[in-house]
Order: C-alpha cells, then sequence, then structure tokens
C-alpha cells in the first residue's frame, strides 16, 4: 500500500506527527510519500527516520520542497 501526505505549508511538528501516523500503519512492502517545505521538518523528519531504521530517499522537486519515500 502506499501512503501519502501533502505537509506543503504546515509547520514542525505536524508533518511528524501525521508522519509517525501513517509509519505506525505501514507493513513489510508499504511505501509512505511526504511531500514538505517547512525548514524543521525537512532536517527532522530524515533524523527520525534514520533513528528508527527506515530506508528513505530524499528529493528536492522544486525550490524549498523535498519529497521523502519511505519504505518498511
Amino acid at each position: 500500500m502506499v501512503y501519502k501526505y501533502d505537509g506543503i505549508g504546515e509547520k514542525c511538528p505536524v508533518p511528524l506527527i501525521q508522519l509517525r501516523l501513517r509509519l505506525k500503519k505501514m507493513q513489510q512492502g508499504d511505501t509512505c510519500i511526504i511531500t514538505i517545505n517547512d525548514t524543521g521538518s525537512i532536517n527532522d523528519i530524515p533524523k527520525l527516520l534514520t533513528k528508527q531504521g527506515y530506508h528513505y530517499q530524499k528529493t528536492h522537486i522544486e525550490k524549498g520542497i523535498v519529497e521523502i519515500c519511505v519504505s518498511a
């Protein structure tokens, strides 16, 4: 299953909380795609994912907008 979250315009910690909710639902083989533009979230979310052992790919899709794709 693919979980998506558009966090553009939302400030930290909202995108982080929304991501954590989706991560709890994820099962093996699922993917979560989160789009964000808040500087705090852009810095904090990869740290959380690394700490929790998730594999992810971070892509800059436009100026100031980042897409993070997380695999379970």
